[in-house]
Parts: C-alpha cells; structure tokens; sequence
C-alpha cells in the first residue's frame, strides 16, 4: 500500500521518523509531506533517508530545489490519485482546523481535499488546546466524514502540563492502519473485469466513427477495485489514461475487438462492470482507400455492433454484472429497462447533458439501480468516489442475494 505520511509542527514531529520505518517494515510505501513548520523540529533529508522518496515541502516547488514549475504546481493531485492511505502524525490543532474547515494554503490540507483515500489522524498538542471546543468541534466534523482519530495518549507535554495531548503509541496508529488496510481489501478474493472509453469504427484507413468517451469513469472503477484487493482486468478503447497501478491491461479498438476480449476474460471473473461506451453501429463496409470528397450526398451503410453486456450477462452464471447507461432523458425509465432486458444485476445510469455529469469530466451524477429494486441516486462527486459507491453497491447486493433462500437467476 502506497501511504503518504504527513508530517505537520509540533515537538512530536521526531516520532514519525521512527513511525516511516515501522509502515515499512509492514510492506507498505512512504512518500512524507512537511508542512513548514514541521521542518523547524526535523529536516526533509531525514525523512528522504529513511523512506527512499522525495520529501515534499511546498505547495509550487514540491521540494527543497525551489525550482517552481508546472509539474509542482499540480503535484498534489497526482500524490493523491497514487495514494491508498493519507496519515497524518502529528496532526496539530492548525492542521485539523484547516482539514474540518476545507482550507487549503499548503500542500498537506492541498492535498487532503483532492485524496478520496482513507484518512488517518494522529492529533498532538498542549492540553488545553486539545480539550477547547473548537478544537473538539473540528474533530466531531472530521469524524462525520470517516476520518479515524487516533486518540492522544495521557501523561506529561512538552509543554510541562499533564493531560491528553501527547502523540498516541505508534502501536495504536499502526493499529488503525492496519485495520483500514483490511477494511480497504474487501475484494481481494474477487476477480473483477472494468470495460473502459470509447471504441472506434473505421471508415477507411483515416476515418473513423467513435463516441466522447474519455474511459475516466472506467479507469476508476478498475483503479478502485484494485485499491481493494481485486485482481482486476481492464479491456480498454483508446484513451489517453495511464493504467492503474496493480491493473493489468488489454487494449481494443473496436467493438468486435471488445467482445472477443470480454469472451476470453470472462470466465476468470467474478464480477464484471461494463462501463465503456461501445458503438451500437459499424459502417457495414471498410473502405481500403480513402473515400474521396464527392460533390453531393455521402451515404454510408451501417450495421449493428454486438450488444456485448447482453451477450454476456445472458450466461452470467454466478458472475455479479454491472452495465451503464448514458441517457439524454427519461433516465430511470430507461435504466429500468436496460436492467431488466440485458439481464443485469446493477445498472449505473446518469444523464450526460447534466451540468458535472458524463464525458471527459473527473466528476459525475449517477443513480445505482439493483435488481432487487433499489434505486440509490448520489449528489455530484468525483468518479474515483463514484467508482468506490459502485462496488459498495456490488457486495451489497451480493450479500443479500446470497442471504436469501436459493432461487432460480434469469439467464442461468
């Protein structure tokens, strides 16, 4: 697991070092971000020693170099789409005011609000500043939002006071990580196949019929099932997209390409979520030269694709199917009976004209419809969030199919 170690302003800040060795000898990747007042009680070059990575320092130059350019500029958002787990010890009363208040003036609290990754809080502090209700208010806010709290230990501060405030017992912050780490690995007996973007149908050797696809919303839920433990197959069209880590590949072209790759996988899997956007039609014919421009009318033949999430889900057997479905209007209507007809057990429908929703966006507004008649709408949120929903939704349903006596599924 890939964790990014926070590091914030207080006399504790020394404990991390120690607390980077640990998380590494249990496996997992440290990369540490200091805020800047965590680098007055230890240097970077500690932290870049003992976990092997770039330390980062700053908002706009990512580092010590001082060297501001574009890469720095956005690094927090790649730090956090890499990011499995963001800890934060010690976490100071600034640090934990800036988190439940949605500021963002450094790269930490930067980062926090672009990370969709589980959180973990280690607070340190004086006594006082601990017990104040601000302070406590703050925390209730972040509990709210599934934040873990590791709660400070009891006993005599730096300060020369006695009381809650001293950093918790690296054994209790492990504790927590650990415990997330198994919470996060939920799909590690799962094989899961993700269908991502658009595919394209040649006209002649340099046109082609495709669709606005971007393979985002795709390329999360594989990203995201992978997070949890899944061995996951993602057959794509072209995009541009980097493939997740942990993630393995097979790219396609067209719909006939997607299939015969679907129908190859598909029996490994134990879950398979449709979200690419396949052409419903091909030009019946290819032309091996290209088509010249003709005064008049261009008429071009075309003929269907396979339906590839009916195709298979007619003999899913046991396999949990998800399929998608990109409406202008009538959406529930529509995904009810795209539900029904395909022989799907969760159909994730949104409309694509809708402000935040649909193609080549990092955000999206969806409805789950299960086939157990529930219908679960979510507000707008980011796809990475949307993907994780998803396959909440999935072990849900599977749960209570399985918790009900043994029946004959359509399609069997």
């Amino acid at each position: 697991m890939r964790i990014t170690l926070g590091v914030t302003g207080g006399v504790a800040a020394y404990k991390s070092a120690e607390l980077v060795r640990r998380l590494q000898t249990e496996g997992h990747t440290v990369q540490v971000v200091m805020t800047r007042a965590a680098r007055e009680f230890v240097t970077p070059l500690t932290f870049a020693a003992l976990s092997g990575q770039k330390v980062i320092t700053d908002l706009f130059t990512g580092g010590e170099s001082g060297d501001a350019n574009l890469e720095s500029a956005i690094e927090h958002v790649a730090v956090a789409q890499r990011t499995d787990l963001l800890l934060v010890a010690p976490a100071t009363a600034d640090t934990l005011a800036k988190f439940a208040r949605g500021l963002a003036d450094d790269f930490l609290s930067t980062l926090y609000l672009a990370s969709t990754a589980p959180v973990v809080l280690a607070p340190a502090m004086n006594v006082n500043m601990w017990q104040h209700p601000a302070t406590q208010e703050n925390l209730f806010s972040l509990r709210k939002r599934g934040v873990r709290i590791v709660e400070p230990g009891e006993g005599y501060l730096a300060c020369g006071m006695t009381g809650p405030g001293r950093l918790a017992a690296q054994e209790e912050i492990l504790k927590a990580v650990r415990e997330i780490v198994e919470a996060q690995q939920d799909l590690a007996a799962e094989t899961v196949l993700v269908t991502a973007g658009p595919t394209c149908e040649d006209l002649d050797p340099v046109r082609f019929i495709t669709n606005r696809s971007s393979g985002k919303m795709g390329y999360a839920v594989a990203e995201a099932a992978a997070r949890r433990g899944a061995k996951v197959i993602l057959i794509a069209g072209p995009t541009s997209l980097e493939t997740p880590v942990g993630v393995e590949r097979i790219d396609v072209r067209t719909a006939e390409e997607m299939l015969r790759a679907v129908q190859a996988q598909f029996p490994a899997a134990t879950i398979a979520v449709f979200v690419a956007a396949v052409s419903d039609y091909r030009p019946a014919e290819l032309a091996l030269t290209k088509i010249k421009r003709k005064d008049g009318a261009l008429t071009i033949r075309l003929e269907p694709n396979p339906d590839i999430l009916a195709t298979m889900a007619r003999d899913k057997g046991d396999r949990l199917v998800v399929g998608f479905a990109a409406e202008t209007d009538h959406v529930a209507e529509n995904a009810r009976k795209k539900l029904a007809e395909k022989n799907a057990d969760l159909i994730v429908a949104n409309d694509v004209t809708a402000e935040g929703a649909g193609f080549d966006v990092d955000t999206n507004i969806v409805t789950i419809f299960s086939r157990d008649a529930r219908d679960l709408p979510l507000p707008r949120m980011r796809k990475a969030e949307v993907a994780q929903r998803i396959l909440d939704e999935a072990l849900r349903l599977r749960s209570a199919l399985r918790s009900k006596p043994a029946t004959h599924r359509a399609g069997d």
